[in-house]
């Protein structure tokens, strides 16, 4: 390297823990308590690179790799998970596009994009998945979509959608077109429905695209509505461990929080039983989480559906051997656990999205028994 050279990143994951994580923390209780989207966070998170972090250094990001983003996922899940959890919903859009690249194929204006003031892409996909929602009408020059979209996570201050819908082609039948949309195109309404149980500050709004224009050539992946398509390899891979580490995070939040309380209740001859009981469940999510990472390999993997079908699999471990973890550090405390100010409770609420994130566990060994049978993964028609 020359003194001209550009350094290989500008990414210090301990230094960004060590700043947001307090700050996180600081509001991470008002927002579940009122339902309110962490938008203070995210200035705090764009101040910082998170957004554009593992966009290439050649391109204006961080130069981050796909596991030093999911470590400071699942760490910045330890103090707010909300907040984990939407900035990986952005990110895994980021780590596909990052893959093409890597690849040769397009996808540099994107990132150039997102490094280019820090802009947030918000993600559709949950609620798409396979045969997406939504119609698209030919016109001039591209077509006219109308949708509507779950599970927008980010969305109060989201730059751009990264969508599909259905198109029906005369020549082809039914198609699945991928493209963008800007949150500020005429006809996206952002919506104010996000009321649950979990989650609660992600900002997972449900958005409305009525007539949208979208231009002929902003069309990224033109594929059939029926069957998989390789592209869900790519997704799924490099998406899975992303969006699966703030669940890792929250789970060793909240043992972290049993093994201090239980120090208190070690008259009670069951605590010892429930904390091994606790870190044998944590420690099956860590080795899920690594392996998952592993299957990535910084970007370096082939498009093939038996890495997805390896992330997915641990995807699951992960997820239920997290919920597990939480489930006995609530156990472990015993019913002070129910306290909020314990920090058990929403941690407790939280966890439990995980198991909606594509693939849910029917879905996956569904997925994965068709595989062992020599099947492809989605059956069709």
């Amino acid at each position: 390297m020359t003194d001209r050279d550009p350094p290989r990143t500008k990414f210090d994951a301990d230094a960004i823990v060590a700043e947001l994580g307090p700050i996180l923390a600081e509001h991470a209780a008002a927002h579940d308590h009122e339902g309110t989207f962490v938008e203070g966070n995210y200035a705090h998170l764009r101040r910082r690179g998170l957004f554009s972090a593992m966009v290439p250094t050649e391109l204006g990001g961080g130069g981050a790799g796909h596991a030093e983003l999911c470590d400071v996922l699942r760490r910045l899940a330890h103090h707010c998970g909300s907040t984990a959890l939407a900035l990986s919903m952005h990110s895994h859009l980021v780590a596909a596009t990052v893959w093409k690249v890597r690849r040769g194929q397009p996808g540099d204006a994107l990132l150039r994009k997102v490094a280019d003031g820090e802009r947030v892409l918000i993600s559709t996909g949950a609620g798409d998945w396979l045969q997406s929602t939504g119609t698209m009408q030919r016109v001039d020059g591209g077509f006219r979509v109308t949708a509507t979209k779950a599970f927008c996570s980010g969305s109060p201050v989201g730059d751009i959608f990264i969508t599909s819908a259905r198109y029906d082609d005369p020549t082809t039948g039914p198609r699945v077109l991928h493209f963008p949309v800007a949150a500020k195109a005429e006809g996206v309404t952002i919506g104010r429905d996000w009321d649950t149980v979990a989650m609660r500050g992600s900002g997972s709004h449900t958005c409305r695209f009525e007539d949208v224009f979208v231009p002929q050539e902003t069309i990224a992946l033109d594929r059939p509505r029926e069957g998989w398509h390789p592209a869900w390899n790519v997704v799924l891979t490099v998406a899975a461990p992303i969006y699966t580490a703030p669940y890792v995070g929250i789970a060793e939040a909240a043992c972290g929080i049993a093994r201090a309380a239980a120090r208190t209740r070690q008259a009670d001859p069951s605590v010892p039983y429930l904390l091994g009981e606790m870190e044998n469940h944590l420690v099956t999510a860590q080795m899920a989480l690594r392996e998952m990472i592993g299957v990535t390999n910084d970007f370096d993997f082939d498009p093939v559906n038996e890495n997805a079908n390896a992330v997915l699999i641990r995807k699951t471990i992960a997820t239920k051997a997290a919920i597990a973890a939480v489930d006995k550090a609530m156990e472990a405390v015993g019913g002070a656990s129910l306290f909020r100010s314990r920090g058990l409770e929403s941690r407790f609420r939280d966890v439990r999205a995980g198991t909606f994130h594509p693939l849910p566990e029917k879905p996956q060994t569904l997925f994965t028994g068709r595989m062992s049978l020599g099947l492809e993964p989605i059956a069709v028609g």
